[in-house]
């Protein structure tokens, strides 16, 4: 693929009109689940569509992610209130969590937040995340972190969510799981998935009992800013993205719907 088909297939993969933003992230949902990364009901992936007043599409409380399309996402406020008149709820504990970054981050306009054994073991791992692979080192000091409170419905836990996650794109929720944000759903799902890959990896080499190597950290952080560079960065993730929609359009495009 040509660069310059590439910035086109990106530009597609931030579309601006609601519609679009649905099928994004009714895409998002249906990623997830075929990968594996799936807590039944619970976690969440979610979108702003709306600046102000800011209007946020997420998940009906209850459905499964393989059921998730287009038209059943749910349009809420920043107090978590559905804008329209249906009979679909929303999980309140993840309302806390992305109202609070997606108000105190502006360009979080999606957020992915999941709970995968690996993402979860990583979590509850005192040293947090091990640059072990390439992959992990994308992530090298990249990463943020925030104390366990407890089930997230306290509002008044938002302002320390964002604090814990301060310019980062990724939050390693301790004793809880894995978040990511982008400046859109393809980006927010290519952090998530190299995360959660990083986390499968380190679960993997720590369980063999041998002692890991580690690279030095000039190494770590050279390789991180590789991965980082705009240009590479950007390419990556609107190839992933493209990729991924059509495979999910080759499967069961009923998301779109």
């Amino acid at each position: 693929m040509s660069i310059t088909k590439t910035r086109e297939t990106l530009a597609k993969s931030c579309p601006q009109n609601e519609q679009d933003l649905r099928e994004d992230l009714a895409a998002a949902y249906r990623l997830i689940h075929h990968y594996g990364m799936t807590d039944m009901i619970y976690s969440h992936i979610s979108v702003r569509i709306q600046e102000e007043p800011a209007i946020f599409l997420i998940n009906p409380y209850g459905m499964l992610f393989d059921e998730i399309c287009a038209s059943n996402l749910v349009r809420v406020d920043v107090n978590g209130n559905k804008i329209d008149a249906i009979d679909a709820e929303v999980n309140p504990a993840g309302f806390t969590i992305h109202s609070a970054i997606h108000l105190g981050c502006p360009n979080a306009h999606g957020i992915f937040h999941i709970h995968t054994i690996s993402g979860m073991a990583v979590a509850a791992m005192e040293e947090g995340l091990l640059p072990l692979n390439q992959a992990s080192m994308e992530f090298y000091n990249r990463v943020a972190y925030h104390d366990y409170e407890g089930i997230s419905l306290d509002l008044d836990e938002r302002d320390r969510i964002v604090a814990s996650l301060g310019a980062k794109k990724c939050l390693i929720l301790r004793n809880h799981g894995l978040l990511t944000v982008g400046r859109s759903i393809a980006e927010a799902f290519y952090y998530m998935y190299y995360l959660n890959q990083a986390c499968e990896i380190q679960v993997n080499v720590l369980g063999t009992g041998n002692k890991p190597i580690i690279p030095p950290p000039e190494i770590c952080e050279h390789t991180a800013q590789q991965f980082e560079e705009a240009a590479f960065h950007n390419q990556e993730v609107a190839r992933v993205w493209a990729a991924n929609r059509r495979l999910l359009d080759r499967l069961d495009p009923s998301y779109r719907g």
